[in-house]
């Protein structure tokens, strides 16, 4: 019989050299936020703890570790100040750029300064002054809703959960198909995975719920 490893991460240390939780829920689709600050400062960065929460109306949540010494994260603080932050779909083509955007700067430093040589450029949304990735095909515009902070084992263990409404979408007209679907292997969203590895989505395939009625065929085709 094949032997079968056990971990209750609860309250056993990990008998692995790397966490098998994190590289188990996977793939995760990239948080890529940008926000700015009341005063103007200007931030983007990626997420890969970041889901939709429902469709009617569109809602979204992330959450956002804290860093060793306790303090929240830019994003956190800038969706609460302002009541607004973006998601720019992540794509291969801008693999880089959204790495990059990870970096952790200095409080008067943005990460734009960093992408312009990636190719990067900004659009501002229509709801508040938040710079989006123009070349970015899908961006949603978010207008927050509430936090729920999780405390955790340790300050990076704790969790700001955001939620929030999505107000606008924005949609580059070349990846929508003539049956007006978007158009994902040619869009190709990157997707988090464990360690520091990502994946790409190149292909798609599908599957109906046999029994199923239309109108539960509509929600899963997500038919208007």
């Amino acid at each position: 019989m094949e032997e079968i490893m056990k971990w209750r991460p609860q309250v056993e240390k990990n008998p692995l050299p790397y966490s098998p939780f994190k590289s188990s829920t996977v793939p995760r689709p990239i948080g890529w936020l940008s926000s700015v600050s009341s005063e103007g400062g200007e931030n983007i960065a990626p997420y890969s703890q970041w889901q939709n929460l429902t469709f009617d109306p569109p809602m979204v949540m992330f959450s956002a570790n804290r860093y060793p010494d306790g303090r929240r994260k830019d994003t956190v603080k800038n969706a609460e100040e302002t009541g607004w932050f973006v998601w720019n779909m992540a794509t291969y083509e801008l693999r880089e750029a959204v790495n990059t955007s990870a970096m952790a700067l200095a409080e008067h430093e943005s990460e734009w300064d960093h992408l312009a040589e990636f190719g990067v450029t900004k659009v501002y949304a229509d709801n508040h002054p938040i710079p989006m990735v123009a070349e970015s095909p899908v961006r949603f515009e978010c207008k927050y809703h509430s936090t729920h902070s999780i405390p955790g084992n340790s300050n990076v263990g704790t969790i700001d959960v955001v939620f929030a409404h999505v107000d606008t979408i924005h949609i580059d007209d070349s990846i929508i198909t003539p049956e007006g679907r978007l158009d994902i292997p040619k869009i190709q969203p990157i997707a988090r995975l464990g360690y520091f590895d990502y994946t790409v989505v190149k292909e798609v395939f599908e599957m109906r719920v046999p029994g199923s009625d239309s109108d539960a065929q509509a929600g899963l085709e997500g038919r208007s």
